[in-house]
C-alpha cells in the first residue's frame, strides 16, 4: 500500500509533463503541415545540389 504513495505522484508528474510537451508542440506549430514531410523523400534534389562522391 505504501507504493501508492510513490506511484501516484510519479504518474501525476508524467501526465503533467506529457500535457506540457503536447501544448508546447501545438504552440510551436509542430502539427500545421502533416502532408509535406512524407512527400519530401520523393522530391528530386535541386539542380545546384552537388552529387555525393561515389563509394570507393
Amino acid at each position: 500500500m505504501n507504493i501508492l504513495l510513490v506511484l501516484i505522484p510519479i504518474t501525476v508528474l508524467l501526465a503533467l509533463g506529457a500535457c506540457i510537451a503536447f501544448f508546447w508542440a501545438v504552440d510551436h506549430d509542430q502539427f500545421d503541415d502533416l502532408d509535406t514531410p512524407k512527400l519530401l523523400p520523393l522530391l528530386d534534389p535541386p539542380d545546384d545540389a552537388k552529387p555525393e562522391d561515389p563509394p570507393a
